[in-house]
């Protein structure tokens, strides 16, 4: 297991997502704290970490799904707000779906029931059974597990690791895999998100977070302003399967290079919104790729990663309890989906004595008026 050196216990502040308890001023760099979120149904208490920079910055973490719970940030006023859509209880979390969870084993998709890798065919468990699709490592993947953590504080900001480890056969994917991510809210607030893996039999491992962000705190993003450096969004079909093409995005709805309002082709989009993975120019190392900002606020959001791909996903099935429809944006940094079952795209196996890496920043500001 990926492991962190164990820091001096904090002293235990009781949060809810309801209503926040202020932290004491902070002595230095960075602060965190661990309190209680709730129990999961057989008893085990799901603990949950709130990292706090001298800014005034928050990120409420949970042990259940590695749960982002929410990020709160303050307005061109200096007036905090949560821009996360997040579960007001960890029963809501348990009920839910994948609000700020990490995904694993594969982010996103994989077509026709499961993968061959070096010649074994592998069935995953959790198949739609019509459209032979497997989405987000299944029913039972690592957003509906328990994780160990170990929070801390470093010389540039706060953290917390949380620790899985995936048993051989689990959800139908090969190998034992141990996995970590570490959640890092620096002082300069850049809230980092490091995710590691190894594995003891050649598998595909593909993770990323998937939180859905509101800068403005309530209502839709449709407003809210989007530039990208992605000139190609993979072509898909009705069970958003890549066909393998990468399409051009200039001059169309999925072209931001110039930066737009979200909300401005939506209309355009079959499905009713985005739910696309747009391709990035980065080859494993850290770059910036997109800026989201709201004009009424005034609070911004450069999003950089190490992956060639980002899914973007504009909440278009909400219905309005709890969240309107496009109330949140999701930037699920990550491997191409179906990359198991396409040869041609960069590739996500992972071997025994290698290293699953991957590096995304949020990195949180206010725009000029």
């Amino acid at each position: 297991m990926f492991k962190v050196t164990q820091f001096p216990a904090f002293a235990t502040l009781i949060l809810t997502l309801g209503g926040l308890t202020a932290l004491p001023p902070l002595s230095r760099a960075g602060g965190v704290t661990e309190s209680i979120w709730g129990t999961m149904p057989d008893g085990r208490a799901v603990p949950l970490w709130t990292l706090t920079n001298p800014r005034g910055t928050r990120a409420k973490v949970a042990a259940y799904g590695a749960i982002l719970v929410s990020v709160e940030t303050a307005d061109r006023k200096g007036n905090p707000g949560n821009i996360t859509l997040s579960y007001r209880s960890l029963d809501e979390a348990l009920a839910g779906g994948v609000f700020g969870s990490v995904i694993g084993r594969f982010a996103n998709r994989i077509s026709g029931g499961g993968f061959t890798l070096d010649g074994r065919r592998h069935e995953l468990v959790s198949v739609n059974a019509q459209t032979l699709v497997h989405i987000h490592g299944g029913q039972q993947g690592f957003h509906r597990q328990l994780w160990t953590g170990t929070a801390g504080t470093d010389e540039k900001g706060a953290f917390v690791t949380l620790n899985f480890a995936s048993p051989d056969g689990d959800e139908g994917y090969p190998g034992r895999v141990e996995v970590a991510v570490t959640y890092h809210l620096g002082d300069d607030d850049v809230l980092r998100l490091d995710y590691r893996g190894t594995t003891d039999k050649p598998t595909h491992l593909n993770l990323t977070n998937h939180a859905y962000f509101n800068l403005a705190g309530s209502g839709d993003v449709l407003e809210h302003h989007l530039t990208m450096t992605s000139a190609g969004v993979l072509e898909v079909d009705d069970r958003k399967i890549p066909s393998g093409k990468i399409l051009p995005v200039e001059d169309g709805p999925f072209d931001f290079l110039a930066g737009k309002a979200v909300g401005e082709d939506i209309g355009e989009v079959s499905d009713g919104g985005y739910d696309h993975c747009f391709v990035l120019a980065g080859k494993g190392e850290l770059t910036p790729f997109a800026t989201l900002t709201d004009p009424a606020s005034g609070r911004s959001m450069e999003i950089a990663t190490t992956k060639p791909g980002v899914q973007i996903f504009t909440g278009n099935h909400f219905k309005g309890n709890p969240f309107p429809r496009w109330g949140g944006i999701c930037f699920e940094t990550q491997f191409y989906p179906d990359t198991p079952n396409q040869p041609d795209f960069p590739s996500s196996i992972l071997g025994p004595g290698g290293e699953y890496r991957h590096t995304t920043e949020f990195r949180f500001g206010v725009a000029p008026e």
